[in-house]
């Protein structure tokens, strides 16, 4: 029992990140890693480009010839800001390029990989046995390629399971898919509809 709910737990976790979407997943985990990890560099790059904006705004209302030394300073102000903000940048997709890289090597590792690893540990062991006779010579296939006659083996079981999950996926998107459709067409009044709506004009 244990063996069967593992599989299905993997395959099911395994879909439902495919579902959301790496991508998805990727951004929001990144999020908090800044958060906790970084949070000093985002809010000095926020702060940073704040500052350049103001300070570039008075930049521009500043006259080169009547203003020159405010306006050289402030020059210079805007020139070292845009090097540390370059830099800062630098830093952070450094940073985000080493957590994806490692971001996604841990999902593998936790999906696909443990997936293929329990099932190549547990190849010669029966996930579950069928009733003798259940499906004649068709239950070979179920038992390979290791497993016991008779038996369903853990690649039979994930495939299953992977398969089930994807119908139900498929189902459960045309379901709502449909029940969209409908409540539309229901919040939509019909052209006839609206014509007899209209007030009829008095003579």
């Amino acid at each position: 029992m244990d063996l069967i709910l593992t599989i299905f737990l993997l395959v099911f976790v395994t879909q439902l990140i495919s579902w959301i979407g790496k991508s998805v997943l990727l951004e929001l985990a990144y999020s908090v890693y800044l958060r906790l990890f970084y949070n000093s560099k985002v809010t000095s790059q926020r702060e940073l480009k704040r500052t350049i904006l103001v300070t570039k705004k008075e930049l521009m209302e500043t006259s080169s010839q009547d203003q020159f030394a405010k306006w050289a300073k402030l020059r210079r102000k805007v020139d070292k800001g845009l090097a540390d903000l370059e830099k800062l940048n630098s830093e952070l997709a450094t940073t985000r390029t080493t957590f994806s890289l490692k971001f996604n090597t841990a999902l593998w590792v936790f999906t696909t990989g443990a997936q293929g690893l329990l099932v190549w540990w547990y190849r010669r062991t029966p996930v579950f046995y069928l009733p003798q006779g259940w499906l004649g010579p068709a239950g070979y296939w179920l038992s390979f390629p290791f497993a016991p006659a008779g038996s369903v083996s853990c690649a039979a079981w994930q495939m299953a399971c992977r398969r089930v999950i994807s119908m139900l996926e498929r189902f459960a998107k045309d379901f709502l898919i449909t029940d969209l459709e409908d409540e539309s067409a229901e919040q939509v009044p019909s052209a006839s509809q609206e014509s007899n709506e209209k007030p009829v004009p008095s003579s």
